[in-house]
């Protein structure tokens, strides 16, 4: 692959070998474009398979399997068949970003129709299927969509309208080794998407096995060496006390937020086994760290808990910087001889006590718990801390594993927006 200067016509990264100037073509030159058939509710559910909007909203590739099923005529199927190589493009979409969607037909699917939501344009020159799946991702084919699409109660885009799309684009030749390269970004992405669920689907049921259900005082699941019954006692009876600034504010301190230094932990930031450091930052100087968190410092590990907007998710203080504890969360301090921080930190967010948390939040659009409402929380707790160590440790390192594939994930993504940007005109 070389980088080429700004030329009109050509992309700033190109395979080697290829050279000249990409070829413009409306789509309305290249193909034909044919709207789908609108079923009636009698007709769902029985025949024969057909495209909905769920089969290419964000598939990039329709493929013959989990597909609804319709009545159709033999004629019907004739008139709205889809071949390989055939684009669907989504007519109408209730998000306005989602109108204009596509996904390609990969195989030729036999006695298969798609639904009046969908767009099916069919080239009449040679095109690489692979290169479709891409081309109608790229920022250019995306804005001129977006620009000839109309709201209403949904967002919509016409035949018409899709006729006028410029496409630039270059030879077969070329267009497959794009093709192949993105194929194989996807096909990576795809892969770690699926070692990431994966390890969701464990984490979920290791939660359920690994901590007694309700109406029982033991797991189903645990590690060896370990047995009895578990202690049923108060949450809030395992803490020497919680760190809890309700109402503080920097203007109450005489002071303000900066736009650099200590990071404010706040509902905003606190998610569910991690801390989002993008997610609306405030920071704070030495001057206020030392007014606001005066011998409440946090430390590492130390759990961290959301009372309202959103209530009760869950992390842990990710290292030793110092950090301002801010607006809806609270911090734990641990009695150590009852329980241990990483084991809290995976027990409460346990489906059994996450239950009984959200039967006890208040309000409406913003639900929310108070220390006055935990001190009625109950639980069971391992009296052997080396078992509550093992269950917190194992959950430990499987949000690591999870949180590597993220970001593995959002690297792969990065990269598939970039070469869009740069290896398509």
């Amino acid at each position: 692959m070389k980088t080429m200067g700004e030329v009109n016509k050509v992309p700033a990264i190109r395979f080697e070998g290829f050279s000249g100037e990409w070829k413009e073509k409306l789509l309305g030159e290249i193909g034909s474009l044919k709207n789908g058939m609108n079923f009636d509710k009698s007709a769902l559910g029985h025949g024969h398979p057909f495209v909905n909007l769920q089969d290419v909203f964000g598939k990039n590739e329709v493929k013959g399997n989990n597909l609804g099923l319709a009545f159709s005529t033999e004629k019907q199927r004739k008139e709205y068949s889809l071949e390989k190589g055939d684009v669907l493009f989504i007519r109408s979409s209730v998000k306005p970003e989602g109108v204009g969607e596509t996904a390609v037909v990969s195989s030729s699917l036999e006695n298969t129709t798609y639904s009046g939501f969908i767009i099916r344009f069919r080239p009449n020159i040679e095109m690489d299927v692979s290169f479709n799946r891409f081309v109608y991702s790229t920022r250019s084919s995306r804005r001129q969509i977006l620009a000839s699409s109309t709201s209403s109660a949904n967002s919509n885009i016409n035949q018409d309208s899709l006729q006028r799309i410029q496409l630039t684009l270059p030879c077969k030749e070329e267009q497959t080794k794009i093709g192949n390269y993105f194929q194989q970004l996807d096909t990576l992405i795809a892969q770690h998407q699926k070692k990431h669920d994966k390890l969701l689907n464990l984490k979920k049921a290791l939660l359920e096995k690994l901590f007694p259900k309700q109406g029982v005082t033991e797991p189903e699941l645990r590690f060896k060496g370990f047995r009895g019954e578990w202690e049923e006692r108060r949450l809030l009876s395992n803490f020497e006390k919680i760190i809890d600034f309700r109402g503080r504010t920097p203007k109450k301190l005489g002071l303000d937020w900066s736009d650099s230094g200590y990071l404010a932990l706040s509902a905003l930031n606190v998610k569910n086994g991690f801390i989002d450091y993008s997610a609306d930052a405030n920071f704070g100087n030495d001057e206020l760290y030392d007014k606001w968190m005066s011998g409440n410092e946090l430390h590492k590990n130390q759990v961290l808990f959301t009372t309202e907007a959103p209530m009760g998710n869950v992390a842990q203080v990710p290292d030793n910087n110092k950090y301002i504890l801010s607006q809806r969360t609270i911090a734990f301090e641990v009695n150590i001889k009852l329980i241990e921080e990483n084991f809290l930190a995976v027990m409460l967010r346990a489906p059994l006590l996450q239950a009984k948390l959200a039967s006890l939040s208040s309000g409406g659009t913003a639900q929310g718990v108070s220390q006055k409402s935990l001190a009625s929380v109950d639980g069971l707790f391992p009296l052997d801390i080396k078992e509550q160590t093992k269950i917190g440790n194992l959950f430990k390192q499987l949000d690591t594993l999870i949180s590597q594939h993220q970001a593995q994930l959002k690297k792969l993504n990065n990269i598939k927006q970039a070469c869009l940007e740069k290896m398509f005109v």
